[in-house]
């Protein structure tokens, strides 16, 4: 397929993937890093790196992932696997007219992209993770795993529990899309979050909802008004069920990868979390077992005072260790 020419502006287009049609944003030349968003976001997460990452000599492509924006958005809830958004990514790289690509993600692009580089090491030659840890295939069913975390008297759901069933976190977040997300950012920003001691939000109480829980009255610093208006847009017009979808699918997951219980990445790594982000603080051991689940960790950092949302709350810290990683890798 023609590359288009090359543009110092990004450049939006749609390609061809397995469930139809993958959207993405495009800017730079040279070699593809491909950008996985995580929930619940957009391409739009990677808009301050998509500049930096091409004035860097990097070909910059921030995809829509399958549910969300202007990507295609099956119905049925088992489209949704981590095998297939590992052959959307495959789909985009071939799309693009690249043989290869780094790709890097965050939240649950973190784990698109781990598994994206696991399961075609052929195709992606090296893996950037944000936030969310690297932790291999296997272990106990997921299900029963969350279900045990809101503790014996199960007075508290763990949120990932509470978005399994369809239609149900939905009907909380649907009649105020932009109220419900400016919350949701909020509670996992590092200058927004509930103070220690505050309920957690990523706990639903017996009865209530997930927004109970949430901050209200200020965004965090990172986050505009014009930001919050493009998210919601889309999630407005898209609805949730797409995105919630990637969760209906971790038993799955489980199963198909069970191939691949205990198997590190072997390709060159990088990891970046935030100090005061509960996915690298629940997930302190997954950190610890770099060594032996990626050894070809070539850069690991956390970033003081920094919570969820890394590459927006830091992005000049991103960009700069994110290159940093890129200029390094071999050729």
């Amino acid at each position: 397929m023609p590359q288009p020419p090359a543009t110092d502006h990004a450049v939006h287009r749609l390609v061809p993937s397995p469930a139809g049609r993958t959207h993405l944003v495009e800017q730079g030349t040279g070699p593809l890093v491909l950008l996985v968003h995580g929930f619940p976001e957009s391409w739009y997460s990677w808009r301050r790196q998509l500049p930096a990452l091409a004035a860097a000599g990097f070909r910059a492509v921030a995809i829509d992932v399958r549910g969300y924006g202007r990507s295609s958005r099956p119905d049925a809830v088992d489209a949704y696997r981590m095998q297939d958004l590992v052959a959307d990514n495959v789909a985009v790289v071939e799309a693009l007219g690249e043989r290869s690509a780094v790709i890097v993600g965050h939240d649950w692009g973190a784990t698109v992209a781990a598994t994206s580089a696991l399961l075609r090491p052929d195709v992606f030659r090296a893996v950037g993770l944000l936030s969310v840890p690297y932790t291999p295939p296997g272990g106990p069913r997921p299900s029963e795993v969350f279900a045990g975390m809101g503790g014996a008297s199960a007075e508290q759901e763990f949120y990932i529990s509470y978005f399994q069933e369809p239609g149900r976190a939905e009907a909380e977040i649907e009649p105020d899309v932009r109220g419900w997300l400016a919350g949701f950012y909020a509670a996992l920003s590092a200058d927004t979050m509930p103070p220690p001691g505050a309920p957690d939000p990523h706990f639903v109480s017996r009865g209530g909802t997930l927004r109970d829980r949430f901050p209200a009255g200020r965004l965090p610093s990172w986050l505009t008004e014009r930001d919050l208006d493009v998210y919601a847009g889309e999630f407005e017009r898209t609805g949730l069920t797409g995105a919630l979808n990637r969760y209906r699918n971790m038993d799955r997951d489980w199963a198909d990868l069970a191939g691949h219980h205990g198997a590190p990445l072997t390709q060159p790594s990088l990891f970046l979390g935030g100090a005061l982000d509960a996915s690298t603080t629940w997930l302190a051991d997954a950190i610890a077992a770099y060594p032996t689940t990626l050894p070809g960790l070539t850069a690991s950092h956390l970033l003081d005072g920094c919570g969820h949302w890394l590459q927006q709350e830091r992005p000049e810290e991103t960009n700069r260790l994110l290159t940093d990683w890129l200029d390094a890798l071999p050729s």
